[in-house]
């Protein structure tokens, strides 16, 4: 659905907050966020949010004319995504669960049960999930022509599904499915349909959400679930992501880094930039001198490089800005 007047919650919302703060701004948001509510239950604790902050993320990216936007897990948790590092609500404080490695699933037929089982019973959550107002935000953002290009480390698709063309996906997406045999690549959706054939009778109760389209389950829950191969060479399926312990492809890769040339600044939100598959375009954003801004609830492994850091509540903040 398309707003055209200015009453849309998130208007609603942003004019209610420029006036408390008497900003005065023309609202230039056309979309209507689907999931108008912010699932918090991921969203770690953090500070109210100052004036001064969003004036500071207001100066950066008016500053601006081409900005390369990375994104992380600490983006989609406002659409009730869990990630896995945040502080008291990421999986690893939560659980001793830890992602299935790439050599894993590689050689061990028990262990890609175990992510087929999980997955499977996941799915319906995962795939449920809603863009929240920041995607929307950074879609408009990319069609006012401020945001240049878009990585994102998230594999849920929600910015595409917000509206966002210029995107890289840096670690793939699980709505796609690829055979390691053929290299045939399959929607998620018609896996979902032939693991519920092949297991009519599966359906496990899961002991919590996870991170990237799974759920905890036992080992005994996932006994008798049943793996699809691939119908065209018998092969091993996996979703076309980029597991912990295998390598972004090197094309995509030097692709990123033709589009930090292209910009004159970084912008990170809800990234802690843990992994060195985002970081690296940080790092060189800094050896070539240009801006660089972080939104993200907790500390970055970029602090040290960036010209701007707030700790704050990307949807608190990103309606606020204009372009």
């Amino acid at each position: 659905m398309r707003c055209c007047h200015r009453l849309s919650a998130i208007c609603k919302w942003k004019t209610r907050n420029l006036q408390e703060w008497n900003l005065q701004a023309k609202l230039p948001y056309t979309t209507v966020v689907r999931n108008m509510k912010a699932n918090d239950q991921f969203v770690p604790k953090v500070s109210p949010l100052q004036r001064a902050d969003v004036e500071a993320v207001q100066n950066f990216v008016t500053n601006l004319k081409r900005i390369l936007v990375i994104t992380g897990a600490g983006l989609s948790t406002e659409s009730g995504i869990p990630d896995y590092r945040s502080e008291g609500v990421g999986l690893y404080s939560r659980s001793s669960f830890r992602p299935v490695q790439h050599a894993d699933f590689l050689k061990f037929p028990e262990r890609r049960k175990m992510y087929w089982a999980r997955n499977f019973i996941g799915w319906k959550y995962f795939s449920s999930r809603e863009p929240n107002q920041s995607h929307v935000c950074l879609s408009e953002w990319e069609r006012a022509g401020k945001v240049s290009w878009l990585v994102t480390q998230n594999v849920d698709s929600l910015h595409t599904k917000a509206g966002s063309e210029k995107v890289t996906e840096l670690h793939g997406s699980t709505r796609r499915v690829v055979c390691l045999g053929c290299d045939q690549v399959t929607s998620r959706e018609a896996l979902q349909e032939r693991m519920i054939d092949q297991n009519p009778s599966f359906d496990a109760k899961p002991m919590a959400l996870a991170p990237d389209g799974d759920v905890l389950l036992t080992a005994s829950q996932v006994k008798q679930f049943q793996v699809p191969s691939c119908q065209d060479c018998g092969g091993i399926l996996k979703p076309q992501v980029t597991f912990f312990g295998d390598n972004v492809p090197r094309d995509m890769v030097n692709f990123v880094y033709q589009k930090v040339r292209e910009s004159d600044g970084i912008f990170v939100v809800g990234s802690s930039l843990q992994v060195f598959s985002a970081f690296r375009f940080v790092r060189m954003a800094a050896d070539e001198k240009k801006k660089i801004g972080i939104i993200n609830i907790g500390p970055t492994r970029a602090d040290n490089y960036s010209h701007l850091k707030i700790s704050a509540k990307l949807g608190d903040v990103l309606p606020l800005i204009q372009v």
